[in-house]
């Protein structure tokens, strides 16, 4: 009898150990806050139906942690001109867990991201960036889920020090593999379970690893939240015992990963790619109200119709990142226009929606141009200008490096630069010749370190401001030229 009792208790301490742990996360949202429609896709997203679903799961399973994986900034103008205060205030209400700190949060002065950070009532993480020789952002927490002890610590991909060279570069840039050497095994010994919430998605990234590549050589993480390259997985990817997972970009999606933690073994239960309908979901009401609230301030000039386009001005990352499109040619004429310039060079990252047929507002414009650019003039002699475009020919599939251009055309045949004109004449080495770009490039951005050295001058010109004019100028808009003006081909 006494062994029977003993063997109870065994199994009764077991079975008390074994806790079930619900990840809810999001990535990319990138100022949507709100509610909003695709081309023939609407009311999808925002942080009021996430919010519903928050609470749903939570009340379900209080052992659930809910995750950001970076980028909150940069995308709508209701977000963008007041600072993402919308978004924290909508994450503050739904009790995010943590965020970590993603490219995008360096698209502003230090001030704002430090205003931000005093905002919200999580922390934003990040393990591998420092400053005088310190950690200058909180590099992890561990919460207290119920009877487990959940340790998150956070990455920022290290290519943000070259993707947003104005701020960015003001940091030190540590290897992402090496602070998670350092910092994992201490969690270990800390946590029932680790959980890398990172900022490094899953291409190929132009400096340092993606979050496939941290799995495979890092061991000792339980789970990798994942941002930065808008990847919607179905299914986690399991690579050296690690699950891996990102919810897509915009808030179209929550991911829900659940998880069995017992004696320190974590055990996958399922997951689930949730899409973010207004068909489906009761927006939350508090969070919804206070959105609301927001939006309404400055809608008047955000609404003023600037032009009307008949056909789709394509500015889909997964397009215009590998591809020219009639709303990159179209920006990228913008600038010429409005310059004088001889040729213009723009970066396909910098443009982050389509404009779909009907009015044109000045929202619409800034949503698809929120960073603020101005238009900045430079002079390089043709020489010059074929190491900036030999530079695009190393730029991979997918990366917002990739150029829109105007007054200018070429090829990239195996890697090599040819047939290049300049308004339809052949590149003269010796010429001198005017570029228009943004201040963004100018400074070294995306990469485009050969343009930082050149004699040039900021117009003070917005760009956003620039493009409305065009598209006043040439409304209606019932075709525009889509025809390559860039062409890549790989025959070897």
């Amino acid at each position: 009898m006494k062994k029977l009792l003993v063997l109870l208790l065994v199994l009764l301490s077991v079975f008390v150990m074994a806790e079930k742990l619900t990840i809810l996360h999001i990535n990319d949202t990138h100022g949507h806050a709100w509610t909003f429609s695709e081309y023939k896709n609407p009311d999808i997203g925002g942080f009021a139906l996430i919010a519903t679903l928050v609470n749903q799961f939570r009340a379900e399973n209080p052992n659930t942690v809910f995750l950001h994986a970076g980028d909150l900034n940069t995308g709508v103008p209701e977000s963008d001109l007041i600072d993402a205060a919308p978004d924290i205030v909508a994450l503050n209400l739904m009790k995010l867990d943590a965020m970590a700190l993603g490219n995008h949060e360096f698209d502003n002065p230090p001030e704002v991201l430090a205003k931000q950070m005093n905002w919200a009532h999580f922390p934003f993480l990040s393990a591998n960036i420092y400053k005088d020789g310190e950690p200058a952002f909180t590099q992890y927490v561990i919460k207290e889920v119920g009877d487990l002890k959940v340790a998150i610590i956070g990455f920022t991909a290290e290519e943000t020090e070259i993707l947003e060279a104005l701020y960015a570069q003001d940091y030190e840039w540590k290897s992402v593999v090496e602070v998670a050497k350092e910092l994992v095994p201490q969690l270990r010994k800390q946590a029932d379970i680790v959980i890398a919430l990172v900022h490094l998605g899953d291409a190929e990234p132009i400096k340092g690893v993606n979050s496939h590549e941290l799995a495979e050589q890092v061991d000792g993480i339980d789970v990798i939240v994942d941002g930065h390259s808008h990847t919607l997985y179905e299914k986690p990817e399991v690579i050296n015992g690690t699950l891996v997972v990102s919810a897509g970009e915009w808030g179209k999606y929550l991911g829900k990963l659940d998880l069995d933690v017992e004696n320190g073994s974590i055990t996958f239960v399922s997951y689930k790619a949730i899409p973010i309908k207004l068909a489906d979901i009761t927006p939350d009401f508090a969070v919804s109200t206070v959105l609301d609230y927001f939006k309404k301030l400055g809608n008047e000039k955000l609404d003023t119709v600037v032009g009307e386009t008949k056909i789709l001005l394509e500015g889909t990352r997964d397009i215009i990142r590998n591809q020219d499109t009639n709303l990159g040619h179209l920006i990228a004429d913008a600038m010429l226009w409005k310059t004088g310039a001889d040729l213009v060079i723009t970066n396909a990252g910098g443009i982050r929606a389509s404009i779909n047929p009907g009015p044109i507002t000045y929202r619409d414009v800034l949503t698809v141009l929120p960073f603020g650019n101005t238009v900045y003039i430079a002079k390089l002699t043709g020489e010059q200008l074929m190491d900036v475009l030999e530079y695009t020919a190393t730029i991979p599939a997918g990366k917002g490096a990739r150029p829109q251009v105007s007054g200018l055309s070429y090829k990239i045949e195996n890697g090599e630069i040819k047939d290049v004109l300049v308004n339809g004449e052949t590149l003269d080495p010796e010429k001198v010749y005017t570029l228009a770009t943004n201040n963004y490039l100018a400074a070294g951005g995306d990469g485009y370190s050969m343009l930082k050295d050149l004699e040039g001058y900021d117009t003070g010109f917005v760009l956003a401001d620039v493009v409305m004019n065009y598209i006043s100028e040439i409304s209606p808009i019932t075709e525009y030229d889509d025809a390559p003006r860039v062409i890549k081909v790989q025959t070897e």
